[in-house]
């Protein structure tokens, strides 16, 4: 094991670490390569950051995988990830096993093909006992979407009179989303060296530490995810008080 993975508190991890994997493009265009090969070299850093965090005994990974904003980018592209996303899936099954991985996705993957669809079910049921870490891909997904589709179910129960408006606060309102299964991020990691959080995660990052690598996904090691760690360690995390109140 390297240095850094040595110097990393075992006993303060992140429960729970979510990525917005970026980049893929933009590295291939950089090696002169169309982009879907960019998307290919992502999926053998996914596969390294997902054994990394099962090494370190995190909770729960999150990955931005596809958003709803990436219907909109040209159907080649589309349909040659949406192939990617099935044959990896099928590729790592036998890997989740081993690993006692379970997958879970949020998002509206009634939006996915029917062949992509039906594989992430058929892989989500398969794994569904195993107890080690969680990887949760984020498909289809939109945090905006997410906290219209919770704000209008808890409006129907308000309306069938279920429950009444005062009983509307932050643990009810939690309970409505897509990741109500999951405890809230303890650390974001943001490749590519964009510091936004496009559409991810808007409510449930609100104490979220805030990680940007100037790494392109394709590069992302676990030596830069051991990074992210220690960076994360070394904050203090005050959720509104004072250090001294802290100490």
């Amino acid at each position: 094991m390297s240095d850094n993975f040595e110097t990393i508190n075992k006993n303060n991890l992140p429960v729970h670490i979510a990525i917005i994997m970026d980049g893929n493009g933009r590295w291939a265009k950089q090696l002169g390569k169309g982009r879907i090969y960019g998307h290919k070299h992502g999926v053998e850093t996914v596969r390294k950051i997902v054994e990394a965090c099962a090494e370190l005994g995190i909770g729960y990974l999150t990955l931005y995988t596809f958003s709803v904003e990436n219907w909109q980018r040209p159907k080649t592209e589309i349909n040659a990830l949406m192939s990617l996303l099935v044959s990896t899936i099928k590729k790592e099954i036998n890997v989740l096993m081993k690993n006692n991985i379970r997958l879970e996705v949020i998002g509206e993957i009634q939006r996915l093909p029917a062949n992509t669809n039906k594989q992430v079910e058929e892989a989500m049921k398969q794994t569904a006992n195993n107890t080690g870490l969680t990887l949760i891909m984020a498909l289809s997904y939109s945090s905006k979407w997410d906290i219209l589709n919770a704000t209008k179910n808890i409006a129907e129960l308000v309306e069938n009179k279920k429950i009444s408006k005062n009983d509307i606060n932050e643990e009810l309102f939690s309970s409505m989303l897509s990741t109500s299964n999951f405890p809230n991020p303890e650390l974001l990691i943001r490749t590519s060296g964009e510091t936004r959080i496009s559409n991810f995660l808007l409510w449930e990052l609100a104490y979220t530490e805030l990680y940007f690598s100037p790494k392109n996904w394709p590069e992302f090691t676990k030596e830069d995810l051991y990074a992210a760690i220690l960076d994360y360690q070394a904050r203090e995390r005050r959720f509104g008080k004072t250090s001294e109140q802290l100490n």
